[in-house]
């Protein structure tokens, strides 16, 4: 019998015509894909999995892109490379659902437009038509009030309408395959769950075949039926999805399942409060009147207090608009804001910057952005010494230096380097190590993980522990991933519109959790007991 969807012997080259050689991006890759079924594709970023997803489409830029002569894509028996008719296919039969859907909409058409258009192309129909197509297919992927959004732009919808609006427009011709390439990255772990059960809803009714392309592991091993792992362009592993995951064969995809699992926590138990904040609110002004008083106010954190112990972590986890990071910045006394935050059982108010810069850090999300990239990395993560210890010589600062990369695991021949010469994982070490330098009490660590691929997460997360074991730091850990909450903290705070809802020993809000919103955030993060 036919198969739906066949791949053989795939390779992609890049043209390179400053070397010798091209690039070989994706090498002698092969699956296939029965109608209904659900084929997960995992990776990590740069293993090629984006660029097998686009080849099936003809989405590669060719000709700088090309295939080896043995490369076959065949769509019931039709081969697509090199098709002529493949525009017919690409948003017919084969639907495609982009990861960032803000770069993917077109922000000079309104939503009902840009979804009708491909149903006048393939389905040949009149405009009339087409709207009301469009207004069944937005109801379908539960768009609220979906006459109202028919007019709307896409900067004018929050990042899950807008996926939702993605969605839409690539079932709108009833494909037979749907290929999801992330398509939840970039949203809040609930709307993620929302997104996934919408496609797999989306799946049932109308019958079609879904790829499913991504680097959660724990999401790929709830939905699909086959995977394919992928690495460095190839496949090193593929079967049933059940047998990869408990009993993975290759060495990689051991290291990607071992990275599901919750790390131990240093369960020392202290009794010494090294942070405490009481009554925090911070407020930002929205509307002033004519002599500049301000009208109205935005609350971005209201009345929020926690205790932090000596060596322990506090885990802060909220959606993306929850307030976690402005409590963060509030902490660091890098936003104004009304209560008392006491270290040492000093009010932060009562220090000098340079006094509490020395005693408290912060860590930010994208490495990449918060190192100067015209600085050497003995430069970034010296500056702070030369600031607080200008007495030291340059020899001392240069040591001083060197033990705070080697904590990190970085040798001291990256001393000369600059930021763009590392991988995000390098970075986010070389940040840990300029916030080391000082030997703080307390480090912020605002996203720490989130931009970085799943191994590459859990790395750092050991890491931070083996630091917080080895100086006694104490951490606030704030993220959006309750799964790396759970990883590291002692103590949880789930924030959601500014306010504290749940807040208690970690043990206790994942296994008995009170509130509907943090049962909503367990769910969607497919946690177990602790």
């Amino acid at each position: 019998m036919t198969k739906l969807l066949k791949v053989s012997n795939l390779d992609i080259f890049f043209k390179n015509n400053n070397l010798e050689k091209d690039f070989h991006a994706v090498c002698n890759v092969g699956f296939e894909l029965d109608s209904g079924e659900i084929l997960g594709i995992v990776g990590e970023s740069g293993s090629g999995k984006s660029l097998t997803a686009l080849s099936l489409l003809g989405l590669l830029p060719y000709p700088k892109a090309y295939h080896s002569k043995n490369s076959s894509i065949k769509f019931k028996g039709q081969e697509l490379i090199g098709n002529p008719s493949l525009e017919q296919i690409r948003g017919g039969k084969i639907g495609f659902v982009f990861q960032e859907p803000m770069s993917s909409l077109n922000p000079l058409h309104t939503i009902e437009h840009q979804i009708a258009e491909t149903i006048m192309i393939h389905q040949r129909v009149g405009y009339s038509k087409a709207r009301q197509e469009v207004l069944r297919l937005l109801k379908l992927t539960g768009i609220r009030n979906p006459r109202t959004r028919l007019k709307a732009y896409p900067h004018q919808l929050s990042g899950g309408q807008r996926q939702r609006v993605m969605i839409a427009m690539a079932i709108a011709n009833h494909p037979d395959v749907l290929i999801a390439d992330e398509p939840t990255t970039a949203l809040d772990v609930t709307i993620q769950s929302q997104i996934i059960g919408l496609l797999l809803k989306l799946r049932r009714e109308l019958g079609m075949s879904l790829i499913f392309i991504s680097h959660d592991l724990q999401l790929i091993r709830r939905i699909a039926d086959k995977v394919i792992v992928m690495h460095k362009g190839t496949v090193v592993e593929s079967g049933n999805c059940k047998d990869v995951f408990e009993h993975p064969q290759c060495y990689y995809t051991k290291t990607l399942v071992k990275s599901l699992s919750v790390l131990k926590r240093n369960n020392k138990i202290s009794q010494e409060v090294v942070c405490e904040a009481q009554g925090i609110s911070v407020n930002f002004p929205l509307k002033r009147n004519f002599w500049g008083n301000v009208k109205e106010y935005l609350s971005a954190v209201n009345n929020l207090s926690f205790k932090l112990l000596k060596g322990q972590t506090l885990g802060i986890v909220g959606e993306s608009g929850s307030g976690k990071s402005t409590l963060g910045l509030a902490v660091c006394n890098l936003l104004k804001y009304e209560g008392q935050i006491r270290l040492n059982g000093i009010p932060t108010a009562s220090y000098s910057n340079r006094e509490l810069r020395k005693k408290l850090q912060i860590i930010f999300q994208d490495p990449y952005n918060s190192l100067n990239p015209r600085m050497t990395v003995e430069q970034i993560v010296g500056e702070g010494l030369a600031v607080h210890y200008p007495q030291l010589s340059a020899a001392e600062k240069r040591s001083e230096i060197i033990r705070a990369l080697d904590d990190v695991g970085l040798r001291s021949r990256v001393l000369g380097k600059y930021p763009h010469e590392f991988s995000g994982g390098q970075r986010q070490r070389i940040a840990i190590a300029r916030s080391l330098i000082l030997n703080p009490q307390v480090i912020v660590l605002d996203e720490p993980t989130s931009a970085l691929d799943v191994t590459i997460q859990r790395q750092i997360i050991e890491l931070l522990l083996n630091l917080q074991q080895k100086h006694g730091l104490s951490y606030i850990f704030i993220s959006h991933d309750m799964n790396a909450i759970c990883s590291v903290s002692d103590d949880i705070l789930v924030m959601k519109d500014g306010a504290a809802i749940e807040y208690g020993p970690a043990a206790q809000v994942i296994n008995y959790p009170q509130q509907p919103y943090t049962k909503e955030l367990i769910e969607a993060s497919q946690l177990t007991e602790i």
